[in-house]
């Protein structure tokens, strides 16, 4: 009886940091707020920011709208890319992760 409790309890422990690991290999996603800049350079460092009403309106005038989702991605040296997502595979596999 105690040899099927903690076979039991192994295999809880087994299924919860499975789900952890899989979790942590999504990441997560966030939506972005109203005004919110967020910056991301080509070494992947990334940051946000809320401008005054006066920077937010410079911004603007430079500003396009996004047209469809969009993927960057870091390589092993840590430069950042840019994934093409023009195809209609690649923009369901971006939407997805969005999700």
């Amino acid at each position: 009886m105690q040899s099927i409790k903690l076979v039991v309890i192994a295999g809880l422990l087994g299924l919860s940091a499975a789900q952890a690991f899989a979790e942590d290999t999504m990441g997560t996603m966030t939506m972005m707020k109203a005004g919110q800049v967020t910056a991301i350079t080509p070494d992947g460092h990334m940051g946000t920011m809320m401008p005054d009403a006066k920077m937010s309106a410079e911004m603007m005038k430079m500003a396009k709208p996004v047209k469809h989702c969009m993927m960057m991605m870091t390589d092993a040296k840590g430069k950042t890319y840019m994934i093409d997502t023009s195809t209609k595979k690649a923009q369901a596999e971006c939407e997805k992760m969005a999700m």
